[in-house]
C-alpha cells in the first residue's frame, strides 16, 4: 500500500550540526507539539505519516515533551519509532509535568484533544525522575539522548516563577546531572519562551544544550545581545523553536494573523508585511526568509519545526536548501527591520 509520505516528491539532502558532544543533527527537526492535538485534533494515521515523512526527509532529530496532549505526542512519536526503528534518531524530551492518571485533565493548555490524564507541574529532583520514567514507558524506549527541564518561565509560571526556578536548579538539574553522568542521557538543557531564563539557567548550571522558542526570529532579534553570545561562550548548542512567531512569518501576516499565540497587534502586522514585501521584492517566500535568518546565527545548530502533514515537512526542507540573494539581508536591514549587526546567510 502507498502511503501518503513514501507518494511525496524527493527532498533535497539536510546537513547537519554539532548540537552538543557526540550528537550530531539535521538543520531541521520535527517538533512534536502537533502531535498532541494542539489546537485540534489530528487523524492518528495522518499523525504516523507526518512523523514517517520527516524520518524519510532525513530529519533526524525528533523533539517532543510530556505537555503536548498530556502524553499524547509522546505515545504517537513512540509508534513511530518502532515501526520505523531508532537507528540515528536523536530523541529529546522534557520534565517539569509528570502525568495523574487518576487525576482530571483541567487546563489543557491550547489541546484540543490529548489523553486523560492530569498534569502535576513538578522540578523536583524525584519528579523529574517520575517524569522521565513515564517518558520512556510512553515512548517505548530505554533511553532518550537529550532531557530538557521544561517551561521555566515568567510566560508559564508569572510571580511563582522564581519558587519554581530555585525548585528546577536544586531538584530537577541535580536529577538530570545523574542521568547525564550515567549515561541515561547524552545531554541536559532547557526548553523555554524566554532568552533571559535560557542566560540565566546557562549562568546558574553546566548545561549541553537550550531550545529557546520564538525569542530570536526575523520579526524579533532579543536574544542577539543578550543570550546567543553566552550560549557561543559556554558552547551551549540551540535548538530554535517558534521561528515563525505563531505562523505569522509562515506567510499568513494577513487579518486574523497570531503573533506568540495571540492575535497579531496592528503594529506586528504592519512589521510583518513590511519585512513581507522586501522579501517579495527579492522572489523569496516570507517563510524561506525566516527559516534562512534563523539559521544563520553560529550558536543555532537546528531549527525545530512542527508539522500535522507530510506536505509540511517537504516544503520546510526544500525550502532551507535554497539559497537567499545577499541583497535581501542588506534591504532589510537599511530598512531597520532586522539588527544591523544580526549574522545572515552568506
Amino acid at each position: 500500500m502507498t502511503t501518503a509520505a513514501s507518494s511525496l516528491p524527493p527532498v533535497p539532502r539536510l546537513p547537519r550540526r554539532r548540537l552538543a558532544e557526540g550528537i550530531d543533527v539535521s538543520l531541521i527537526g520535527f517538533g512534536g507539539a502537533p502531535l498532541g492535538d494542539l489546537f485540534g485534533r489530528l487523524d492518528e494515521r495522518a499523525a504516523q505519516e507526518t512523523v514517517s515523512a520527516a524520518l524519510d526527509a532525513g530529519v533526524n532529530l525528533i523533539d517532543t515533551s510530556p505537555l503536548y496532549g498530556h502524553g499524547l505526542s509522546e505515545h504517537r512519536i513512540g509508534a513511530a519509532l518502532r515501526a520505523a526503528g531508532r537507528t540515528d534518531i536523536v530523541l529529546s524530551t522534557k520534565i517539569g509535568r509528570w502525568m495523574d492518571p487518576a487525576a482530571a485533565p483541567g487546563d489543557r493548555s491550547g489541546y484540543a484533544g490529548g489523553l486523560p490524564h492530569g498534569a502535576v507541574v513538578d522540578y523536583s529532583h524525584d519528579g523529574a525522575m517520575r517524569s522521565f520514567e513515564q517518558s520512556l514507558l510512553r515512548l517505548g524506549t530505554d533511553h532518550v539522548d537529550i532531557l530538557l527541564i521544561h517551561d521555566v518561565d515568567v510566560w508559564t509560571h508569572g510571580t511563582d516563577m522564581e519558587r519554581r526556578f530555585s525548585e528546577a536548579m536544586n531538584g530537577a538539574y541535580r536529577a538530570l546531572d545523574r542521568l547525564r553522568s550515567t549515561g541515561a542521557v547524552k545531554a541536559i538543557g532547557v526548553g523555554v519562551n524566554e532568552a533571559e531564563m535560557c542566560a540565566r539557567f546557562a549562568r546558574a548550571g553546566d548545561f549541553d544544550v537550550m531550545m529557546l522558542a520564538g525569542r530570536y526570529t526575523l520579526l524579533e532579534q532579543g536574544a542577539l545581545d543578550s543570550f546567543l553570545p553566552l550560549a557561543l561562550e559556554k558552547g551551549i548548542g540551540i535548538m530554535l523553536a517558534g521561528v515563525f512567531n505563531s505562523g505569522i512569518l509562515a506567510g499568513d501576516a494577513g487579518p486574523g494573523a497570531h503573533y506568540n499565540y495571540r492575535p497579531a497587534s496592528p503594529e506586528i502586522l504592519a512589521r510583518v508585511q513590511a519585512i513581507d514585501a522586501i522579501c517579495r521584492s527579492h522572489g523569496v517566500p516570507l517563510r524561506q526568509a525566516a527559516m534562512a535568518f534563523a539559521a544563520a546565527h553560529p550558536a543555532v545548530r537546528t531549527l525545530v519545526l512542527g508539522a500535522v502533514r507530510p506536505s509540511e515537512i517537504v516544503a520546510n526542507v526544500t525550502a532551507a536548501a535554497v539559497a537567499t540573494p545577499p541583497a535581501l539581508w542588506s534591504d532589510l536591514k537599511a530598512a531597520g527591520l532586522i539588527a544591523a549587526h544580526a549574522p545572515t546567510p552568506a
